[in-house]
């Protein structure tokens, strides 16, 4: 099961990532990078333009942004899930704002009693085939603190459950 999920997994990214048949672009207008990938999951005003957010999050583990220039048309396009994307986060810097535009929605936002602020999720693929997670720690004033990466490991249930 792990395997498909990973195969799944592996052809969504291809596809958002630009190894289809017709992959976006530098150059391409916006009509273009839509009739490829179809609509964004999120659209993010930057001040060099716009950003689309294709994300796979929560259940997917990949998030591609396409970054278009003030004309509409498309400076770069780049998987952010990895780990040299998240080293570029500067705890006591960014912001949740920060990591959203960046990392897109999160999987999930969770609370703990050992952390005084929200924790954000985002599930990523280590090697293209290990279940990662990569968490984001906010004070209460929505400061990045912290950051840190784990494993998923799967529960078992066994037959007398």
């Amino acid at each position: 099961m792990k395997r498909f999920q990973a195969l799944v997994t592996l052809s969504i990214a291809a596809l958002l990532t630009g190894c289809a048949l017709e992959p976006v672009q530098p150059g391409m207008s916006q009509a273009e990078v839509f009739k490829l990938y179809g609509s964004p999951t999120r659209i993010v005003s930057l001040n060099s333009g716009t950003r689309l957010q294709y994300s796979t999050e929560p259940a997917g583990q990949s998030v591609v942004m396409v970054d278009l220039d003030v004309a509409g048309k498309v400076l770069a396009v780049r998987q952010v899930m990895m780990p040299a994307e998240f080293s570029k986060i500067q705890p006591g810097q960014w912001t949740r704002e920060d990591v959203e535009r960046e990392f897109g929605r999160p999987a999930s936002v969770d609370r703990v009693a050992s952390w005084p602020g929200d924790i954000m999720t985002y599930r990523w693929l280590s090697n293209n085939i290990d279940d990662m997670y990569f968490w984001v720690y906010l004070d209460a004033r929505n400061v990045v603190q912290r950051t840190g990466q784990g494993m998923e490991i799967p529960v078992r249930m066994n037959d007398n459950n």
